[in-house]
């Protein structure tokens, strides 16, 4: 069992950056791979962002490539999200997950989001 907790979120305007930040618990981060996604009011949940075991692997949206960066620092246990030249129709509720072994079932735990929100 791992537990996720995002942070780092908030109100920017378009053009501006945020870094998301996701602790994880347990001495078993490492061996997690790693996602972000979002969603929006009236919206379905949709993938942002996936990195690999050692970080060496990313993975991206269309929608975000070119402007988030995911990343990982497993000496800390925490995945990040850098957001730049975010755009109104970023806004949405982040969600941090990870994949366990045998990364067959899609991701297994999640966080409890937190709120970005990009004004025009």
């Amino acid at each position: 069992q791992v537990q996720l907790v995002e942070s780092g979120g908030g109100l920017v305007q378009a053009g501006g950056s945020l870094r998301l930040s996701c602790a994880a618990s347990g001495r078993t981060f490492s061996s997690y791979a790693m996602g972000w996604f979002r969603q929006a009011p009236g919206k379905e949940r949709e993938f942002v962002a996936a990195i690999s075991l050692s970080g060496g692997s990313t993975d991206y949206a269309d929608s975000v490539k070119g402007r988030f960066t995911i990343s990982r620092d497993n000496a800390k246990n925490t995945v990040y999200l850098q957001m730049n030249s975010l755009k109104p129709e970023d806004t949405a509720v982040y969600y941090c997950a990870a994949n366990k072994p045998p990364y067959s079932n899609g991701y297994d735990y999640w966080g409890q989001g937190t709120q970005v929100t990009v004004s025009s």
